[in-house]
């Protein structure tokens, strides 16, 4: 026994360490600087997850093999999501902020809510969707292509029931409808794709969808109890996101746990689409239903169901 208790230990003393050193190596920025205007802290905890297009870190062939499409440029938003965590317990709730939404950007004037982040990056994004949704943001967490797709393949791939066939050449992707495991470059390919039927609003569907079964793998214990997957997914996930500068290791471990039970997923109401001069095409929020659906999110409150635009 003594001696049992004595490997334990010795175990303990190297996960501790594992942790802290993996934490140390998160990128890390500013993302929630103090601004004047800023509304104080709302009850519950509030995430802002990113997925960016960045290809920062990736070789030539790794863009090929990933699909995409070279360098663009400044960084943008491809998936940007608003993950409350209520402070009581119960549901998760998962609300997909289209990038295209036509919404009020600090400093800059009307403008896509993506166009936040290439003209100000994390910062401005946070202050921006705070002036929309009128919820505080507690922590901030970026992921590019490639992190993904290593998260992916770091957990031996994803279940995922596709809903309908998708042909895609631009995001890489060729697959037909029904359940199937996606490697990272399918899944990173599912999460970006446009070529459906509803076209973005089906990729934030697919995008809600695809979360909370990577999420789900990653909590269980076929993940956590196998160091082959345990250790490849943590290291995987330590280098591969970006944070806001008080964000830990263990904050992110938490986001996920919360996620791995009920999970509320929806999309802000939206009232329609109009074609702006000198933008293109916006999404404009539908907003009589807006104000209360965001209202409940920063009360803490569960979201009127007659406000929900659900998702898969």
């Amino acid at each position: 026994m003594r001696r049992l208790g004595a490997v334990l230990a010795v175990l303990l003393v190297a996960v501790i360490g594992g942790t802290i050193y993996l934490d140390g190596t998160l990128d890390r920025v500013d993302a929630l600087a103090a601004y004047d205007g800023r509304g104080g802290d709302t009850p519950g905890t509030n995430w802002l997850l990113v997925g960016s297009d960045s290809r920062v870190g990736l070789t030539p062939e790794q863009e090929q093999e990933l699909a995409t499409g070279g360098d663009v440029g400044t960084d943008r938003t491809d998936t940007i999501l608003l993950i409350h965590v209520p402070s009581g317990g119960g549901a998760t709730t998962m609300v997909s902020l289209p990038r295209d939404s036509y919404v009020d950007v600090p400093g800059f004037g009307r403008d896509k809510l993506n166009a936040s982040f290439a003209l100000g990056g994390p910062q401005l994004l946070v202050q921006t969707v705070e002036g929309a949704t009128g919820v505080h943001i507690d922590h901030y967490v970026e992921i590019g292509f490639g992190g993904f797709a290593s998260i992916v393949d770091a957990v031996g791939g994803v279940d995922i029931c596709v809903p309908y066939p998708i042909d895609d050449p631009l995001a890489g992707l060729s697959l037909e409808a029904g359940c199937q495991e996606l490697s990272g470059p399918e899944a990173l390919g599912f999460v970006r794709t446009r070529a459906t039927p509803l076209a973005d609003l089906d990729r934030m569907n697919n995008q809600r969808l695809f979360l909370s079964a990577l999420l789900g793998k990653a909590t269980s214990p076929s993940t956590f109890l196998n160091p082959f997957r345990a250790v490849p997914l943590a290291t995987g996930a330590a280098g591969s996101v970006r944070v806001d500068e008080d964000d830990h290791l263990w904050d992110l471990a938490r986001l996920a746990w919360a996620m791995r039970g009920e999970t509320l997923t929806a999309t802000v109401p939206v009232g329609g689409f109009e074609d702006v001069y000198g933008i293109g095409n916006v999404l404009l929020w539908d907003r009589s239903r807006a104000a209360p659906f965001f209202d409940a999110l920063a009360k803490d409150q569960q979201i009127p169901a007659e406000l929900l635009t659900p998702g898969p």
